[in-house]
């Protein structure tokens, strides 16, 4: 530090190339994800309907309020995960959408990465945090950096 330099950690934009492979990739991906999903939905359903049945099975009472009870707290809990998987699933669906409407040789933001730099009394911190690399299917085309 008393020579006026300093190596920090700084986030990379990886920009990609739309191509045919880029967007079949990224449909399969995408077309995966969406199944893995379904398979949750199937798989809570059936776990919650399981749970349920279990309950009822080990009480005395079927009818009993705080057995009614359990089996509505463990529906709204079954209710509230598939809820959050149904709309995990609408957005790889507009994912998915958009992934089909995009032009060849468009370039879209694919993630991001870190990296570490030298930065030193004088720099423009703001250029230097500035990176970014573009890809062609997988490889390095340029790399932007501050």
């Amino acid at each position: 530090m008393a020579d006026g330099s300093l190596t920090i950690k700084r986030t990379i934009t990886v920009r990609a190339v739309v191509t045919p492979r880029w967007k079949e990739d990224a449909e399969r991906e995408l077309s995966n994800a969406i199944a893995n999903v379904d398979a949750q939905l199937s798989q809570l359903e059936q776990e919650g309907q399981q749970l349920v049945d279990e309950i009822r099975r080990q009480s005395a009472n079927p009818l009993d309020p705080r057995v009614q009870e359990q089996v509505a707290s463990l529906q709204q809990q079954v209710a509230s995960k598939r809820a959050e998987l149904e709309e995990q699933k609408r957005q790889m669906l507009e994912q998915q959408r958009q992934v089909r409407e995009l032009e060849m040789e468009q370039i879209v933001e694919q993630g991001q990465i870190e990296s570490i730099c030298d930065v030193q009394v004088g720099d423009n911190l703001v250029e230097k945090l500035q990176a970014a690399v573009l890809v062609r299917d997988g490889v390095i085309e340029a790399i932007e950096a501050g």
